[in-house]
């Protein structure tokens, strides 16, 4: 049980806290002041503060300048010569920047962003020096034409075939002029990047709408108005409840939904909807002009590199070429539109059923509402009903037995093994089969607006890797981090969970294990470094499929006061329930991934269509009931202006079709026989989670599957809604 071991540790987490314990006791005279310099096993999140930013990431900068200057000096085309020392820096660089830009998003304050700020150029600027050092280009490509490439394996191949292809694009080539160009652009790009997250961040603070009126909040579930009082609580209205209010709604996502979903009051979905698609769109917080300069330098960038488009630069070290992608694209828009018209049919029926004003006019703040209290009434499931089913410390038992019945490994609560940074963030160890540690995770689970950026994730700590193993003998072990947004638990009750939510934490958890279940020792590609991007979304799609297997969901289900499980006849409406909405779903990710591709493809910076126009004209293939006149919704799209998929966000979609195949291999096998499942899963475990980018993902999937990848079983779940009756209704 997760509660019982959160109490009890396993004796070699004890042991390991107190060997913590004691080293940070013993190393306050050996270590450097400041936690950043040091060397740990697990970062020092807990004392790392805005102060040690930039004096800590400008020494590091200096000797890693160091070590780059002694590597160019003494550089020779073997592996222990260039590979080994050039991942030294690379690792040191990435394991420090990660711990501050992980307490960036969960534990953010203005003194870190402005400390982040100030040494943001200079580490930048190392990176462009490190890409484009030509003694270290020059010696991989010698590498690769040395005896020695055919005695190395196929990891280490890749790690030279992507190395020097990211050199080209990181501007090695280009003469001197234009690389100097090229990192303004480089430069500018990353200081737009962070401002337009920045503002993001700052909309959705901004925004809060305080409540006193009951009436104004009808239909809002518990879980809901209890959120909304905590937040009015800690805006200064200490005697706030979640019977008599005040209430505070905001735009972080579980205030967002559960308003859309299940607000009586029209009026206050409509203000609420407007508010989110026009995030960060006026004002000094208005990210409209940036848009347009992150696409104008991505296209500048584009032509010096001598492509036609940042999307020719995105897709060479992707799995999917532009045509692939958008015939993909296309291909599942057309088996989605039929149903999503269907589903909006359905939807204005049966609010016409009910007797709604708005039944012949639906806008978008109604779609939700009614869609939710349609699914209600077709598979009487009610979404917070089923909360008490879902208790978060149940849900993550039930994820681990998963995890050991088709992977073999044990996880273990290992808190007080490693500094953390927040008490509610958990810390595990996993197992192999023989007991022996493999890998570790943080688990930062509940919602902390003030300081924590919404949504979910999944992000590498350190990585496998035998050149830095701690021993000398054994490669050192990969550590994650899951961080999700779920509601905080209240008093003696745990945290409930929506089912939506259960998948969200399957979701990452799939993430997180092909990081910590690598078998890849070298470095550079191991876990989820070095793999394609349209790749990486495989196994956490993978995994969400299992909260519909009935042995699964029904470990996991039970009721957190009586533990009853949860009805059989409730189980087979989940699962009837499951394509409902399908296609309408699957067109909104479609219209986010055209808009993309056509953004970094055709758009042109300050030509006669803007950003907008594009959006709309994408919509209109994509969308059954058009955008507002005034929806901004790229304005806080971070995916592609913050984030890593620009040109690239098809990649869900690319993603989903490797993984409903992989699992149709368990379906294939047998799903109700253990010993097929438990053979498949092992399969599953040596190919997709253990190679990591050691392998092209296609090779590893053929090696998974035994076959190349169809997009047959992703297209029955599409066609199969569209193939329905329309629904009946009576009044």
């Amino acid at each position: 049980m997760v509660s019982t071991t959160r109490i009890a540790l396993s004796r070699s987490a004890r042991n390991h806290r107190h060997r913590y314990a004691r080293h940070r006791s013993l190393s306050r005279k050996s270590f450097p002041s400041n936690p950043l310099l040091r060397d740990f096993e697990f970062p020092p999140f807990d004392v790392v503060e805005a102060k040690h930013v930039r004096p800590g990431i400008l020494a590091l900068l200096k000797k890693l300048e160091g070590d780059l200057e002694e590597l160019e000096r003494t550089v020779e085309p073997s592996w222990p010569k260039l590979v080994e020392p050039l991942e030294k820096i690379v690792d040191r660089l990435t394991v420090v920047w990660g711990m501050i830009n992980h307490l960036k998003g969960v534990k953010d304050s203005a003194d870190l962003g402005a400390a982040i700020k100030e040494v943001q150029e200079e580490k930048v600027k190392f990176q462009l020096r490190l890409r484009q050092s030509k003694p270290v280009y020059n010696a991989f490509k010698a590498l690769q034409e040395s005896p020695d490439w055919n005695v190395l394996s196929d990891a280490q191949k890749r790690i030279v075939e992507n190395q020097i292809k990211e050199a080209v694009l990181n501007g090695i080539a280009l003469e001197d002029g234009k690389r100097e160009e090229f990192n303004k652009i480089e430069q500018e790009l990353d200081k737009l990047s962070k401002k337009f997250g920045g503002n993001v961040r700052a909309a959705t603070k901004k925004f809060e709408k305080l409540i006193t009126d009951k009436k104004d909040i009808e239909g809002l579930p518990a879980t809901a108005l209890g959120l909304a009082a905590q937040r009015a609580v800690s805006n200064g209205h200490a005697n706030a409840t979640p019977d008599n209010g005040p209430w505070v709604i905001t735009l972080d996502a579980p205030s967002f939904m559960a308003v859309m979903k299940h607000a009586r009051n029209r009026a206050l979905r409509e203000e609420i909807y407007r508010a989110d698609v026009t995030q960060a769109s006026s004002g000094d917080i208005d990210n409209t002009l940036i848009i347009d300069q992150i696409l104008k330098l991505r296209l500048e960038k584009a032509k010096l590199l001598g492509y036609n488009n940042y999307a020719e630069v995105s897709m060479a070290m992707k799995m999917a070429t532009i045509d692939e992608a958008e015939e993909l694209l296309e291909k599942l828009r057309s088996a989605s539109w039929d149903a999503a018209v269907q589903d909006m049919e359905d939807i204005k029926h049966f609010a016409k059923s009910q007797g709604a004003a708005e039944s012949d006019d639906l806008s978008h703040w109604d779609i939700n509402f009614w869609s939710e209290r349609l699914r209600e009434l077709k598979y009487d499931i009610n979404e917070e009903e089923l909360r008490p089913y879902f208790s978060l410390p149940k849900v993550m038992e039930g994820l681990f037995n998963l995890a050991r019945t088709l992977f073999g490994i044990e996880i273990e609560a290992a808190d007080g093994l490693a500094p953390v940074w927040n008490s509610d963030v958990r810390f595990y160890c996993v197992k192999d089969s023989s007991g022996k540690p493999i890998a570790y995770f943080y688990f930062d689970p509940y919602s902390r607006p003030s300081e924590k950026r919404g949504g979910a994730w999944m992000d590498e700590v350190v990585g496998r890797s035998r050149v830095l193993s701690r021993d000398g003998a054994s490669a050192r072990l990969p550590v994650a981090h899951m961080v999700c947004n779920f509601t905080p638990p209240v008093g003696t009750k745990p945290s409930l969970m929506t089912f939506q939510e259960v998948e969200t934490v399957f979701h990452e958890f799939g993430h997180a294990l092909q990081h910590m279940l690598t078998k890849q020792d070298e470095g550079l590609v191991a876990g989820i470094r070095g793999i394609e991007w349209d790749a990486v979304e495989l196994p956490s799609q993978f995994m969400e499929n299992w909260c519909y297997h009935k042995d699964t969901l029904m470990g996991i289900a039970k009721h957190y006061e009586t533990g009853e499980n949860l009805p059989e006849d409730v189980y087979k409406k989940l699962l009837a329930a499951r394509t409902f909405r399908a296609g309408s779903l699957s067109l909104r990710q479609i219209r986010y991934a055209s808009v993309d591709l056509q953004l970094h493809t055709k758009y042109v910076p300050g030509g006669p269509e803007s950003v907008y126009d594009v959006d709309r004209r994408v919509s209109e293939r994509t969308q059954v009931i058009p955008p507002l006149p005034e929806d901004r919704f790229l304005c806080s799209f971070s995916y592609i202006f913050a984030g890593e998929y620009a040109a690239g966000y098809y990649s869900y979609k690319w993603a989903e079709v490797l993984s409903a195949d992989a699992f149709s291999a368990f379906d294939d096998a047998g799903l109700d026989d253990s010993k097929a499942v438990q053979e498949t899963g092992q399969r599953f475990r040596e190919t997709i989670l253990a190679l990591g980018g050691g392998k092209a993902p296609l090779q590893v999937f053929i090696e998974f599957r035994r076959r190349k990848p169809l997009p047959d079983a992703l297209l029955s779940r599409l066609v199969s809604r569209a193939r329905g009756n329309p629904i009946s209704f009576e009044v």
